[in-house]
């Protein structure tokens, strides 16, 4: 197993104090720091190959060109992807969310009274699109509940599921309690009534394999951000028998084969949902992620961040008046409330300490709104992160609640 402390120096930004003490970062299912590696690949594109892609025959134009077309084949490859045709850039999760939700309401593919369905578990990027494409279109958003344990109800999920459900569109891991759904099994039972499925795996990325083939769905949506690249850029990935089928959603540049005031033909996929000029220096800084975080490799990451999990339940358990939220067997975040004290102000003095949480709804206010909560303080650990930030995290709490009551 790696150490942590090891990785500290590939990160240059933790090594900073926060009111005269040492930075421990816990927000990570915000936004991950990023590693010289990436940091490096950034500015190499800009001080080295800097140019448009695609279309220019001069020697930095080909030379971007490639890598950014390297950078599709690295997040096919860690996808499992069919072909890197498969892979759409986009500037981040809730932009392929959205994208999808556009092109099936362009071609038709929902109609009034079909339904979409989701849970309660969900961002608002995984809920909003959905209500929109419902108004546009007449159908109708079903919702999966969530129960105590904050893990959703599988006999009512079987429920909803009907003839009439034409996409499921499912977290992988919630963002706020750090539920693993189980994604596979629900995308297969989706599959029976012939719905399409897509996957947010906006948290699942920096903590889980992903195999899109085995997993048997039609799209995810990720955001580079959440795995140690940059933030505005991000990828979905979708079967090509499907994206070929659907149309583009924004017109303009690059999407196109031929132009003329008569008629358009659209590019081949990718590219037709890739509209204008991308974000190249990003795509090349998420490869540079994937690689780093290969390097390590999930077999002895995602052991590493289940155990700073457990033991920060563990240390957090004994504070009079907590309460956790989710399930034990939680990946990427654990969120909590001590009881009379409201999560801002808790977490605001725990920023005077150094130690940066998360508070409020996460953007999940109907998963608040469903155990009778506005907010959590959350913390969420990623690779950089050790049994030392833990304590951190248990003392800085303890003296705030201290503080506070």
């Amino acid at each position: 197993m790696f150490h942590p402390d090891s990785l500290i120096p590939d990160f240059p930004i933790l090594d900073q104090s926060i009111q005269g003490r040492p930075l421990i970062y816990l927000d990570n299912a915000a936004t991950t720091q990023k590693p010289m590696a990436v940091l490096l690949a950034s500015r190499y594109y800009y001080e080295a190959i800097n140019s448009n892609i695609h279309r220019g025959t001069h020697h930095l134009a080909r030379l971007a060109t490639e890598a950014f077309e390297n950078a599709r084949k690295t997040v096919a490859t860690h996808l499992n992807a069919a072909t890197p045709d498969e892979v759409v850039f986009t500037s981040g999760t809730t932009d392929g969310i959205n994208l999808v939700a556009n092109i099936l309401s362009l071609s038709g593919s929902i109609k009034p009274g079909d339904e979409i369905l989701i849970s309660t578990l969900e961002h608002h990027s995984n809920i909003v699109p959905w209500q929109m494409l419902c108004e546009r279109t007449g159908a109708l958003l079903k919702i999966i509940p969530c129960q105590d344990d904050g893990t959703l109800d599988p006999a009512a999920f079987l429920e909803l599921l009907t003839d009439r459900t034409k996409l499921l569109s499912l977290t992988w891991i919630s963002n706020s309690f750090g539920t693993v759904n189980p994604v596979a099994e629900m995308a297969a039972a989706a599959k029976k009534v012939g719905a399409l499925v897509l996957i947010d795996a906006a948290q699942a990325v920096a903590h889980l394999r992903i195999d899109v083939q085995a997993l048997g769905i039609d799209f995810l949506a990720f955001s580079g951000h959440k795995v140690y690249a940059p933030t505005g850029i991000g990828v979905l990935w979708g079967r090509a028998e499907i994206l070929d089928a659907l149309p583009p959603w924004r017109g303009g540049g690059e999407m196109i084969k031929e132009v003329t005031f008569r008629k358009t033909t659209y590019n081949d996929l990718p590219f037709k949902f890739e509209a204008g000029t991308p974000n190249i220096e990003g795509a090349i800084a998420l490869a540079a992620a994937l690689d780093f975080l290969n390097g390590i490799g999930l077999s002895a990451i995602q052991p590493h961040e289940k155990s700073l999990i457990r033991s920060a339940a563990e240390a957090l358990s004994s504070i009079p008046g907590i309460r956790f939220f989710g399930p034990t067997d939680r990946a990427g975040a654990l969120s909590f409330n001590v009881e009379g004290i409201h999560h801002y102000d808790l977490g605001t003095l725990m920023d005077q300490m150094a130690v940066a949480v998360r508070t409020g709804h996460h953007c999940c206010q109907p998963l608040m709104a469903r155990f009778g909560i506005t907010g959590t303080v959350r913390a969420s650990f990623a690779i950089y992160n050790s049994q030392s930030d833990v304590q951190a995290l248990a003392e800085a709490t303890e003296k705030a609640v201290s503080m506070l009551r």
